[in-house]
C-alpha cells in the first residue's frame, strides 16, 4: 500500500458539492488568466472562454448556495440558525414562528426548482450551444438541481421528529394541486396574507432570498404569469459579462484573510502612521477599507479581522466602546474603491460604466477615510494616547518585507484603468497573484488548506448570488407592473426640487440599508430610483455613489443595521452597547454622506 498523504485525507473529506465547487471556481480563475496571457503572447485562446466563465458564475452561485444551505450560512435577518446542522444532535422545541419560516423556505425552494425546470425544458426543446458541444440547457440545469437539493436539505434538517417533518411534505402537496391555490386566491386576499407570512418567516430566520423569491412568486402567481420568469431573470443577471469578478475578487480576499497579510499590513501602517496621536485607529481605517474593497462584504471584514484588531486597540489604551465603534464602522469602508463588488453590480444593473463608477468613487471614498481618520486622531489626542516616533529605516524595512502585498492595489488599478486587461481578467490575475504570493513567497498557506478556503469562499458567493438572482425576478415584476413609472409620476407632483428629492433619497436609502443587504437593494431599488434621478437632473454616476455611500451608512443605522448585528455577534456584546459605541462614528459618516450627496464635484471631478 502506498503512503497516505494529507491530500488523501482532504479528498476523502470532500463531498460532491464541495468537490464540484472547487473545480468550477478554479476553472473560472484559470480561464481568464490564460486568456490574458494568450493575448499578451499573441497565441490562440480557449474557444468560448468568456462565455464558459460567465456560466461558471451560475454554477458556483448555485453550488455555493447548496453549501450555504447545508451549513446554515444563507444570509438572514436573524443570527440564530433556523435549521439543524446535525439532525442527529437532538430535536428543537416546536415554535410556530420557526415552523412558518421552515414551511415558507421549503415551498419557495420547491416552487423555484419547478420554475427553473420549466425553463430548462424549453431550452431542451430549442437547444442553443454556448460553446462547442455544450448546450445552454446543460449549464442551466444547475438551477433546478440546486433549488431542489436545497429543498431536500431544508426537509432533512428541519426537525428530527418525522411527525414535524411530514408537515412540510403535506403542505407542499396541498399547494401543488393547482385548484387549491386558485380557490385561495378567489376566496381570500391572498397577496396581503402571503406577504404577511413571508415577513413572519423572515423575522424567524428564513433566508433573505426566500423573502425576495417568495414575494416574486406571489406577485407573478396572482397576475397569472408563469413563475418561470423568475429563473429566466436570475439566469440573465448571473451570467452577465462582468459578474464573474465577484467570485474571483472574493477568492483573492479570502486568501488574504487566511494568510498573515493583515498582520504584515498592520506593521506597515503602524510604522508609517504610528507617530500620529491616534495612529493605530488610522491604521485600522486603512486596513478595513483595503479588505472590504477586496472581499466586497463589510461583514467579512468585521468577522475576519475583529479578533486581531480589538486587542490591538485595547492594548494601546483605547476604551472598549471606542474600539468597538471604530472596527464596526470601518468594516463598511472600502465599498467605493476598486474592485468594490457593489459598484460592479450597480454598474451592471443601472447600465452605467463600471470604470466610471470606480473613478467617481475615489474622492468620496478618500473623504470617508479622511473624516474617519480625523476623528480617530482627535480621539487619540483627547485620550492622550502615546505615540511612537517615526523611524525611517524601520518603515523602509517593513514596507520591503510586505512589498508583494503592497503592490496588489497597484496591480488592480493598472488592470481596471490601464486597459491591459478586462475587469474579469484583472480579477483572475489578482486571485492568481495572491495565491502565488501567500502560498509560495510568504508560505502562510499550505496547499492542503486551499480546498477549505475555496469552499468557504464559494459558500459566501452562493449566499450573495442566490439573492441577486431571485431579486432580479422580483425587479422584473415591478418593472412589468410599471411601478417605476407610477413612482416617477407621483414624484413629479409631490417633490418640487432636486435637493428635496436628494434629501428624501438619503432618508429612504438609510431605511433600505437597515432592512436589506446591499446586493439585493441594488437589484430591487436601482430600477425604481434611476428614472427619478434622471428626471431631477442627478448625473447617473453621481447617483451610483450616493446610493452606495448611503447603503454603507445604512449598515450602521439602528435598530437593525446589518453590521451592528455582526459586531454584536463577533464581540459578544449587547446591541445597546454596539449602538452607543458606533454613534459618534455614525455621525461622522452621516456628515460625509451629506457632502457626497450635495457637492457633486466630489464625485464627478475626476471624470472630467
Amino acid at each position: 500500500m502506498g503512503k497516505v498523504t494529507k491530500w488523501d485525507h482532504v479528498a476523502n473529506r470532500l463531498r460532491w458539492d464541495e468537490s464540484l465547487a472547487i473545480v468550477v471556481l478554479l476553472a473560472m480563475t484559470m480561464l481568464p488568466f490564460i486568456s490574458s496571457i494568450s493575448r499578451l503572447l499573441n497565441i490562440s485562446n480557449i474557444p468560448a472562454s468568456q462565455v464558459l466563465v460567465q456560466h461558471g458564475t451560475l454554477w458556483i452561485g448555485f453550488l455555493g448556495a447548496v453549501l450555504a444551505a447545508r451549513k446554515n450560512k444563507l444570509l438572514a435577518l436573524t443570527r440564530e440558525p433556523l435549521f439543524l446542522i446535525d439532525p442527529a444532535s437532538g430535536d428543537e422545541e416546536f415554535h410556530i414562528g420557526k415552523w412558518i419560516a421552515k414551511i415558507t423556505t421549503f415551498l419557495v425552494l420547491v416552487a423555484l426548482g419547478w420554475a427553473s425546470w420549466e425553463l430548462v425544458k424549453v431550452e431542451i426543446q430549442y437547444p442553443v450551444d454556448i460553446a462547442p458541444n455544450i448546450p445552454r440547457w446543460f449549464a442551466q440545469f444547475i438551477m433546478p438541481l440546486g433549488f431542489w437539493v436545497m429543498a431536500a436539505q431544508v426537509y432533512s434538517n428541519s426537525y428530527v421528529k418525522y411527525v414535524h417533518r411530514i408537515t412540510l411534505i403535506i403542505i407542499g402537496l396541498i399547494f401543488s394541486i393547482s385548484a387549491i391555490p386558485e380557490m385561495i386566491f378567489d376566496m381570500l386576499p391572498a397577496v396581503p396574507i402571503g406577504i404577511l407570512i413571508i415577513i413572519i418567516a423572515l423575522l424567524h430566520g428564513a433566508p433573505i432570498f426566500v423573502g425576495l423569491g417568495g414575494a416574486a412568486i406571489l406577485f407573478f402567481w396572482a397576475d397569472y404569469t408563469p413563475i418561470a420568469a423568475i429563473p429566466t431573470e436570475a439566469y440573465r443577471i448571473v451570467v452577465s459579462p462582468t459578474l464573474p469578478t465577484i467570485p474571483l475578487f472574493t477568492l483573492a480576499g479570502y486568501l488574504l484573510a487566511e494568510s498573515n497579510a493583515s498582520e504584515r499590513l498592520v506593521n506597515v501602517f503602524r510604522e508609517l502612521f504610528g507617530w500620529i496621536p491616534g495612529g493605530t485607529p488610522v491604521i485600522i481605517v486603512f486596513l478595513c477599507g483595503f479588505f472590504t474593497a477586496l472581499t466586497g462584504g463589510s461583514g467579512v471584514t468585521i468577522l475576519a479581522l475583529g479578533g486581531l484588531l480589538l486587542p490591538l486597540l485595547l492594548k494601546e489604551g483605547y476604551s472598549r466602546s471606542f474600539s468597538l465603534g471604530l472596527i464596526t464602522v470601518s468594516g463598511s469602508l472600502g465599498l467605493l474603491f476598486p474592485p468594490s463588488l457593489p459598484a460592479i453590480i450597480y454598474g451592471i444593473t443601472a447600465g452605467v460604466s463600471v470604470k466610471d463608477v470606480f473613478i467617481a468613487g475615489l474622492l468620496p471614498g478618500l473623504l470617508l477615510v479622511a473624516l474617519m481618520s480625523g476623528w480617530a486622531v482627535y480621539q487619540g489626542k483627547k485620550d492622550r494616547i502615546s505615540s511612537t516616533p517615526f523611524d525611517f529605516q524601520n518603515a523602509l524595512d517593513v514596507c520591503w518585507n510586505t512589498k508583494w502585498e503592497l503592490f496588489l492595489p497597484i496591480l488592480i488599478l493598472l488592470g481596471v484603468f490601464g486597459g491591459f486587461a478586462t475587469l474579469v481578467e484583472t480579477a483572475a490575475l489578482t486571485a492568481v497573484y495572491v495565491f502565488l504570493v501567500e502560498v509560495y513567497i510568504y508560505k502562510d498557506i499550505t496547499l492542503s488548506k486551499i480546498p477549505k478556503i475555496v469552499i468557504e469562499c464559494a459558500t459566501l458567493i452562493g449566499g450573495v448570488l442566490i439573492i441577486l438572482g431571485v431579486a432580479m425576478g422580483l425587479t422584473s415584476y415591478l418593472v412589468d407592473a410599471q411601478i417605476p413609472i407610477l413612482i416617477l409620476s407621483w414624484a413629479k407632483e409631490a417633490i418640487s426640487s432636486k435637493y428635496a428629492f436628494l434629501l428624501m433619497l438619503n432618508v429612504f436609502l438609510l431605511m433600505v440599508g437597515c432592512l436589506m443587504d446591499i446586493f439585493s437593494a441594488i437589484i430591487v431599488i436601482v430600477p425604481l430610483i434611476a428614472p427619478l434621478g434622471t428626471h431631477f437632473g442627478v448625473e447617473p454616476v453621481h447617483l451610483a455613489i450616493i446610493f452606495i455611500a448611503n447603503l454603507e451608512l445604512g449598515f450602521l443605522t439602528p435598530p437593525v443595521g446589518m453590521n451592528l448585528f455582526l459586531a454584536a455577534y463577533r464581540f459578544d456584546e449587547d446591541m445597546p452597547q454596539i449602538y452607543k459605541a458606533t454613534l459618534p462614528f455614525f455621525l461622522v459618516r452621516l456628515l460625509a454622506v451629506g457632502l457626497i450627496t450635495y457637492i457633486p464635484i466630489l464625485t464627478l471631478g475626476l471624470l472630467g
